[in-house]
């Protein structure tokens, strides 16, 4: 089998697609990729400026939108205005961020993260006609979700861990989304993604100026490209895969891309179904099919 990539894509000609964070790294790839099969892209972003400098750089049918995942009154906002989509491709994050709390008072990682993007979704599933993709991570495979203290609150805060732990909850959400779906004989399909080791802009954000020069100089070294991370995305939201699958390079941060395996701490259904529910209490919104 050949390898896959974006110049495989088959036509969104008439399609919607809604991707978070679509103004730099992997979502403008997306962005500029399925805008050129002839997709309307819904390019949903914290800064708006910045949305439509990257617009202005592609070709099609693209408008922008506010949303910041890091304020759910801005994610509702959003979802209220928003039209009828095929496509939502949950694809906004950040990594290993210092110690900072959401307009709601969620540890920033997980807020933005599984949070912002778990309101998101329930909102918006009744207006959506085919998929959710949501990016993860190979971070997700040292991760746990900590029920006491998803927030970081009670213990002493560790970027990467907290950052391995919102990686998790996208494949736990994920994973449990799907089983709603099914549940209620939806055609919707929900899938998760991760892009290897892409050379964005979330690396060396951590604060930590050691750590973050350490990060760089392996990113310049050992990093694919924005383009080949995407791909990862692409392939998911155009492929007839089944629901729940996982999507990333054949050898982690290198290879064709396919399914791939996750952790076994991503296939707990009880841990899964756990943090729904306390997503649920925690965003106020829930599964609305």
């Amino acid at each position: 089998m050949a390898n896959w990539t974006a110049a495989d894509l088959p036509s969104f000609a008439g399609r919607t697609v809604i991707i978070t964070g679509a103004n730099s790294g992997l979502g403008a790839v997306t962005a500029r990729e399925l805008a050129g099969r002839g997709a309307k892209i819904i390019m949903a972003v914290r800064n708006t400026g910045k949305g439509e400098a990257a617009a202005r750089q592609m070709t099609g049918d693209i408008a922008v939108r506010p949303l910041d995942l890091q304020d759910l009154a801005s994610v509702r906002q959003f979802a209220e205005g928003a039209d009828g989509a095929d496509v939502l491709i949950n694809n906004a994050g950040i990594m290993a961020a210092p110690y900072a709390l959401t307009a709601d008072g969620f540890e920033s990682q997980i807020g933005t993260n599984h949070l912002g993007h778990f309101a998101l979704t329930n909102l918006l599933l009744p207006k959506l006609t085919d998929r959710v993709v949501t990016v993860s991570s190979m971070a997700h495979w040292p991760g746990r979700i900590d029920f006491d203290d998803l927030n970081w609150k009670n213990r002493r805060y560790s970027p990467w861990l907290a950052y391995s732990q919102s990686k998790l909850a996208n494949l736990l959400f994920t994973s449990e989304l799907q089983r709603r779906l099914e549940s209620v004989g939806s055609p919707l399909r929900a899938l998760a993604v991760h892009p290897g080791y892409s050379h964005t802009n979330l690396q060396g954000a951590s604060g930590r100026k050691l750590g973050d020069a350490l990060m760089s100089a392996a990113t310049r070294v050992v990093a694919t490209d924005a383009d080949f991370g995407a791909r990862q995305t692409l392939y998911a939201a155009s492929q007839d895969l089944p629901g729940d699958t996982f999507v990333g390079p054949r050898f982690g941060y290198l290879g064709r891309t396919q399914p791939v395996g996750r952790s076994r701490r991503a296939k707990d259904e009880a841990t899964a179904a756990a943090l729904w529910e306390l997503s649920e209490q925690l965003t106020g919104t829930e599964f609305p099919l």
